[in-house]
């Protein structure tokens, strides 16, 4: 049997692509090397190439996808560690992610209805803008896509950072309050990343702005269910 058909392969294979995508990274520094989006692109093509479907790929990426929730639960790292940066700016993040959460929902709700998107499809794009355990878990309780979902978030995510940090040579904002907060409400785990970049603060403000807005999403589920089901035509 072809080793492409074992698990084992595509997890090595998604590292090997993670691995290429750090380099070129670090040596050309471009948008479309960002390595969230440069390894999508190399592990599409290889299963193109091998002629390869998306479940049996996942029967190695999975392995990786568990380990998500591990990853958003780390950022509580540097989240500890700027306990007093956030303990003094709390009632401004807390009203910052209300805002952010509502625009967020209302931007992909009202570009799915012009789109004319199915239902299905609908739910699975509203919660692009939280990271990616919390947007699969907020698509299945809602009825959408988890798959489709996660596609959205790493689009949004790899879209976020890029244009995040263009904005922040444009835009005024000095403290790292902002400039953190801009990063992980507009770009989730890509947007952390990004604010990691520029500093220590900027990071773990991005984080808790991050898993505030998963949090707030996920609580914000089941009132969107009932809201689904209502008929509309009345």
């Amino acid at each position: 049997m072809f080793a492409s058909s074992t698990p084992l392969f595509w997890l090595a294979a998604t590292l090997a692509a993670y691995v290429l995508s750090r380099i070129a990274h670090h040596y050309l520094r471009a948008w479309w090397t960002s390595p969230l989006l440069l390894t999508c692109v190399l592990c599409l093509g290889l299963t193109v190439v091998l002629h390869t479907g998306y479940r049996e790929y996942m029967r190695g990426g999975q392995w990786l996808l568990l380990l998500l929730g591990p990853a958003t639960v780390a950022f509580a790292v540097p989240i500890y560690e700027h306990r007093a940066l956030i303990r003094r700016h709390w009632p401004t993040l807390a009203v910052g992610v209300g805002f952010g959460c509502l625009l967020a929902f209302g931007g992909s709700w009202l570009l799915s209805g012009l789109l004319g998107l199915p239902a299905g499809m609908r739910l699975s794009v509203l919660p692009r803008s939280i990271t990616t355990p919390f947007a699969m878990d907020f698509a299945k309780q809602v009825g959408g896509a988890p798959d489709l979902a996660a596609v959205c978030v790493i689009a949004t995510g790899v879209l976020g950072a890029s244009l995040g940090g263009m904005l922040l040579k444009v835009l005024p904002l000095r403290s790292a309050l902002a400039r953190g907060a801009m990063l992980g409400m507009g770009a989730h785990g890509a947007g952390v990343a990004r604010a990691l970049e520029e500093g220590e603060e900027e990071g773990a403000i991005a984080g808790l702005v991050m898993i505030l807005a998963g949090v707030t999403c996920a609580l914000l589920g089941p009132a969107i269910s009932l809201f689904e089901a209502v008929p509309h035509g009345l």
